[in-house]
C-alpha cells in the first residue's frame, strides 16, 4: 500500500533541489533590465535550506547547505563563508524550531519561512557590516527579502512531497 510519499533517497530530496536553486541563481543573475529597472534577486538557496530542516534531521543536509553557500560565495564574489554562514544559521534555526513548526498551516509556515529568511539576511547584513564597515542598503535588502519570501511555495512543495517518507521523524 502506497501513502503517496516519495522515497527518501538523498539525491531526490537534497541533490535535485540544490541543483535547482543553484541553476536558478545562475540563470536569473543575467543582467536583464525591464523599463530600466533590474529585477530583485531572491536568495534562491533559502527554500531548500528551510525544507531540508523540516523534512528530517540528516547528516547530509548541513553539508549540502555548506556546499550551496560556498558556491554562492564563489559565484557572487563574496568572502568565503559569507553565504555558507548565513544559510547554516538559517538551517540551525529551522532545525531548532522544527518541533514547533510541524503541523502548522500554510500561512503560519509562510510566516516561519519569512522569519528564517529575515534571520539569514540579518546574518548576511551583519557579516557584511563587519567586513566592509558600512551598512548595506536597507531598501535593497527589503526588496531582496520580499523577492525571497515569495519562494515559500517551492519549499512547501518539497516538504509536502517528502515529509511522510520517513515516519521516524514526525
Amino acid at each position: 500500500m502506497s501513502t503517496g510519499a516519495a522515497t527518501l533517497a538523498p539525491w531526490r530530496w537534497i541533490g535535485v533541489p540544490m541543483l535547482q536553486c543553484l541553476a536558478l541563481t545562475v540563470l536569473l543573475a543575467i543582467p536583464l533590465r525591464v523599463f530600466g529597472l533590474q529585477l530583485p534577486e531572491p536568495i534562491w538557496a533559502v527554500w531548500p535550506v528551510f525544507a531540508w530542516a523540516m523534512i528530517r534531521p540528516s547528516i547530509l543536509a548541513p553539508f549540502a547547505v555548506l556546499a550551496t553557500g560556498l558556491f554562492l560565495d564563489i559565484f557572487w564574489g563574496c568572502p568565503m563563508g559569507f553565504w555558507a554562514l548565513s544559510l547554516l544559521v538559517a538551517y540551525g534555526v529551522v532545525l531548532g524550531a522544527r518541533s514547533m513548526m510541524i503541523g502548522q498551516g500554510t500561512p503560519m509556515m509562510w510566516a516561519w519561512f519569512a522569519t528564517v529568511t529575515a534571520i539569514a539576511m540579518a546574518t548576511a547584513a551583519f557579516v557584511a557590516l563587519l567586513a566592509t564597515r558600512s551598512t548595506p542598503s536597507l531598501p535593497t535588502l527589503l526588496w531582496q527579502f520580499l523577492a525571497t519570501i515569495i519562494l515559500y511555495p517551492l519549499a512547501h512543495r518539497l516538504i509536502e512531497r517528502f515529509e511522510d517518507a520517513d515516519v521516524r521523524f514526525r
